[in-house]
């Protein structure tokens, strides 16, 4: 069976309809054990105090927006190359939600800043590419909303999600590229000098899983709702008297 099967719209209507169930009940379970565990059951870092329990939504909410617009540019590709409707349909479902990440992401950066850095917002490397990110959000969310042609709208919102994907990267590894940023390293490494305390780790990581499932579901249904309004405009279309 190729994968390529499920870009055809009845088979990822039926694929995507199976796997919702589970997804919804998993991410609904991830998110209330990891946060419920994370601000309640974890100590008060020894520095931070109380305030080092917003990792538990900063973290997840960056990595998500993050990695949805890697996603967005993995089936943007995929729409250039092999013109499947619905890996562009996927791309544009995925976008609101990454936004939605992304201010999550600035949101509670700032509230986090304050107390750290003495302010809610600095002109950091990784802060400044984040924004940057998010500005590419809006302007892709746009040119969908300003381009009726459908096709169209498809092959010039992946263009503009190949060049945001460079800001997406920088997000992701501007503290490695400038050593002199405010922002911390990488809460999850490998390296245990910079890796998240034990007591931190678990819960942080059935977080993380919440807000992936959280966003399986979400852009499933996001998909799915996209096609049925493509069906139904081919339907006007078909109808309409010439």
């Amino acid at each position: 069976m190729s994968l390529w099967e499920y870009a055809n719209p009845v088979k990822f209507m039926a694929l995507s309809g199976r796997i919702l169930p589970a997804a919804t009940v998993l991410s609904a379970a991830c998110l209330f054990i990891g946060l419920f565990w994370g601000f309640f059951l974890t100590p008060d870092d020894y520095k931070q105090g109380s305030t080092v329990k917003i990792i538990f939504l900063h973290v997840p909410s960056a990595l998500m927006a993050i990695n949805i617009w890697l996603m967005m540019l993995v089936t943007s590709l995929v729409w250039l190359v092999r013109r499947h409707h619905v890996s562009a349909l996927a791309a544009r479902a995925a976008a609101p939600i990454g936004i939605t990440m992304t201010l999550i992401a600035l949101f509670t950066g700032a509230i986090w800043g304050k107390p750290m850095w003495g302010t809610y917002w600095a002109w950091d490397p990784r802060l400044t590419s984040f924004m940057i990110l998010f500005v590419f959000y809006l302007g892709y969310i746009a040119l969908w909303q300003a381009i009726e042609e459908a096709d169209t709208a498809a092959d010039l919102t992946s263009i503009l999600c190949m060049v945001g994907s460079v800001f997406a990267l920088l997000s992701r590894y501007a503290v490695n590229f400038w050593n002199q940023g405010l922002h911390q390293g990488a809460s999850l490494s490998v390296d245990q000098e910079t890796h998240v305390d034990n007591a931190f780790y678990l819960p942080l990581v059935v977080c993380i899983a919440g807000f992936v499932l959280l966003f399986v579901t979400l852009v499933l249904l996001r998909t799915r709702t996209h096609i049925r309004q493509r069906r139904a405009q081919a339907l006007m279309v078909r109808e309409a008297p010439h």
